[in-house]
């Protein structure tokens, strides 16, 4: 089990560059937790370099069409998320189940050639931006957003307890966008749309919009809520 402080990151020690595990199907967030199902080789040759190094993972998203050239370098989203991990285990047949940790927005910069069968990149940090307004704005902000979800939560009798304690009062705002960002049940487009707005109010805005969208089309068997705890994501 890895410690809080081998979770945590730091800016001064990150080189830049990272390492692509990219698909078509899963957009990460900073502050989640993503269980991986991890069988092919160059993803495990991927793996066991960040086990034995810094143990970062940047998860990216392939563009639409990716399933002409899946098994060469087909076009990535410019937004990605870099996540740590947290736990692993190798199962008998040499694959891997792993928890990733979401640590922070990265911006790909430029792809670097693949040396080690698997695909590196440089990338730029990016940051939250809180606009310049005074904190009523943002509380206003905060309650928006959990009012729109509770109209959802109530469909989740099984997860009420686990998601009150992760959306509670001292959450801040981008958190909070990002954990319920993660959770909704919508495409991987308009994910990758918030993963790419770094201006808290805006995304939280962004989200409103889909939580609202969410809640008029939910009926009795359809929560508008991905599952939660997520299940493992295979590559």
């Amino acid at each position: 089990m890895s410690t809080f402080e081998e979770l945590s990151f730091s800016f001064e020690e990150f080189s830049g560059k990272v390492r692509l595990f990219p698909l078509p199907n899963l957009v990460l967030f900073p502050h989640v937790m993503q269980p991986l199902h991890v069988f092919e080789p160059r993803y495990r040759t991927l793996l066991e370099d960040a086990l034995h190094r810094d143990k970062l993972i940047a998860m990216a998203v392939l563009r639409p069409g990716w399933e002409q050239d899946y098994d060469g370098r087909p076009p990535l989203y410019p937004m990605a998320c870099l996540g740590r991990i947290a736990t692993h285990h190798q199962l008998d047949d040499g694959t891997y189940n792993v928890l990733l940790l979401g640590l922070r927005r990265i911006k790909l910069a430029r792809e670097l050639e693949p040396l080690r069968g698997f695909r590196e990149a440089e990338v730029e940090l990016c940051v939250d931006c809180y606009p310049a307004q005074n904190g009523a704005a943002q509380n206003f902000l905060q309650r928006k957003l959990r009012d729109a979800f509770m109209q959802i939560l109530p469909m989740l009798p099984e997860t009420q307890e686990q998601l009150d304690q992760l959306l509670g009062n001292d959450v801040p705002l981008g958190v909070l966008t990002d954990v319920i960002s993660y959770m909704l049940d919508i495409s991987v487009c308009e994910k990758e749309a918030l993963l790419a707005e770094v201006d808290v109010y805006q995304r939280a805005d962004m989200l409103l919009r889909h939580l609202l969208a969410a809640a008029v089309e939910c009926t009795p068997g359809k929560s508008g809520m991905a599952t939660f705890p997520p299940e493992f994501s295979s590559n």
